[in-house]
């Protein structure tokens, strides 16, 4: 909850200084203004981009001189509840929109020249056959991919990093298990797998939840079948 109402004071840190904008800088005299103003730059810096939706600073304020004056005309408890509701549902709400967001762009993408999709909804356009064998679920497989989001943006990469990965494909998530059955080796194929393919509702890094994922992967290599490899997640 610290988290929480933190986010809120730098909502309304960013309000004010929005309100005030084009009035003169505050002016740091001595240590105490120096410490209240570091508080402040420091909480704005890690909370602003919060979720929270509009606040009034001025009520804010007042929130808080009421609550040090014990006049508040909400307890601690319910206030906390009530920001916990508000949060629950602007996240639910923001949930909706990235899901719909991210069937739209799949349904689109799917009418491009070359795209296939299969019967679990994995999108792919094959950029060369490759020539090798095609492996199974319970093989490890030596990769080269380069990961993004449907804007472009670069979630991760092997190919930037100049280093090839090796997993079992029973390790990774359900678009990549199916996608690279599909494939043979030497072989690259472009992946366009929906979201309850990839991280659902789990946000990942610089992956957001609900979001479908883009992988440009070339097969360099089956490996050997492993027992020990079958389970767990990469």
């Amino acid at each position: 909850m610290k988290k929480t109402l933190f986010s809120i004071v730098a909502v309304a840190i960013v309000l004010s200084a929005c309100a005030q904008k084009g009035k003169s800088k505050v002016t740091l005299k001595n240590s105490t203004d120096s410490v209240s103003y570091a508080l402040g730059v420091s909480i704005a810096e890690n909370f602003a981009k919060s979720d929270l939706p509009k606040v009034d600073y001025d009520i804010f304020l007042k929130g808080i001189k009421e609550r040090i004056d014990s006049v508040a005309q909400m307890e601690p408890m319910a206030a906390d509840q009530y920001i916990r509701q508000l949060l629950s549902a602007e996240s639910a709400k923001k949930a909706e929109v990235a899901k719909k967001a991210g069937i739209e762009w799949l349904a689109q993408n799917k009418t491009k020249p070359g795209v296939i999709t299969t019967p679990s909804g994995l999108q792919y356009k094959v950029v060369s056959e490759g020539t090798g064998a095609s492996p199974k679920a319970t093989d490890r497989v030596t990769v080269h991919y380069h990961g993004t989001l449907t804007d472009g943006t670069v979630f991760d990469s092997s190919v930037e990093r100049g280093q090839p990965a090796t997993f079992g494909l029973n390790q990774v998530i359900p678009g990549w298990t199916e996608g690279l059955q599909l494939m043979k080796e030497g072989g690259k194929t472009i992946f366009y797998i929906p979201e309850n393919l990839a991280y659902g509702s789990r946000a990942q890094g610089k992956i957001p939840a609900y979001s479908p994922l883009v992988f440009e992967v070339e097969l360099i290599k089956i490996e050997t079948s492993s027992p020990e490899m079958m389970g767990g997640e990469k």
